[in-house]
């Protein structure tokens, strides 16, 4: 099915935006995608016509099965390009995103079939978020935030919920990465910052917003 870059978008952003049982509302997909609530309604009858969502005019809607696989495809483009620009390209996890979004859009299956096999076939982005098999399987992990771990364990990085530059010059700052070994050495109730040891770096504090960010494996 030949999709547009719009519709694609609006696809995905349904797709990240699903909480089981509830559907979405236009107004949460309007926020998303930052556009009127009126362009959100005529996208939405598009969608329909092509079988893509679930709708009822002012009711919550939902993808159908064969939009759920497209989002995934989608997905699976931009998490697997993610990881191209930087583990073969150099470039910082925090610069990838919007370079990802455009080249999400490239609709040849044997490009990224190939791009999958070069990577060797990655099941995490540089961020730690999944990276749909071709079949649309994702693979899951328990995680646990790193400011609910508790002291004297030792866990892995496995995501970052916050992507910006701060948040990556911080973590940079701090040699944290994903696959970085910490642990947890004591928690501060006052402010709920967090005292790490990571290697053999001295120990250092994390404030609880960026402890809060990080999720981690035990």
């Amino acid at each position: 099915m030949n999709l547009t870059e719009s519709e694609e978008n609006y696809i995905k952003s349904i797709y990240h935006l699903h909480v089981p049982g509830q559907g979405v509302s236009a107004t949460m997909l309007a926020t998303s995608v930052q556009t009127k609530a009126a362009s959100v309604t005529d996208m939405l009858k598009r969608l329909h016509r092509k079988k893509l969502i679930n709708y009822k005019p002012y009711h919550n809607f939902s993808l159908s099965d064969l939009g759920s696989k497209i989002a995934l495809e989608v997905i699976r483009k931009h998490r697997l390009w993610e990881f191209f620009l930087v583990e073969k390209l150099g470039f910082e996890w925090h610069e990838v995103h919007s370079i990802a979004e455009e080249l999400e859009h490239i609709s040849s299956r044997e490009l990224i079939h190939r791009l999958d096999i070069f990577l060797g076939s990655p099941s995490f982005d540089p961020h730690g978020d999944p990276i749909p098999d071709r079949n649309g399987k994702i693979k899951t992990v328990r995680q646990t935030i790193l400011s609910e771990i508790p002291e004297k364990k030792v866990v892995t990085v496995n995501a970052i919920a916050d992507q910006s530059q701060t948040m990556h010059e911080l973590l940079k700052h701090h040699h944290i990465n994903i696959g970085t070994k910490i642990k947890i050495n004591r928690h501060f109730s006052f402010d709920g910052s967090v005292e790490i040891k990571i290697n053999k770096q001295p120990l250092t504090i994390l404030s609880r917003q960026a402890a809060q960010n990080i999720f981690c494996i035990i």
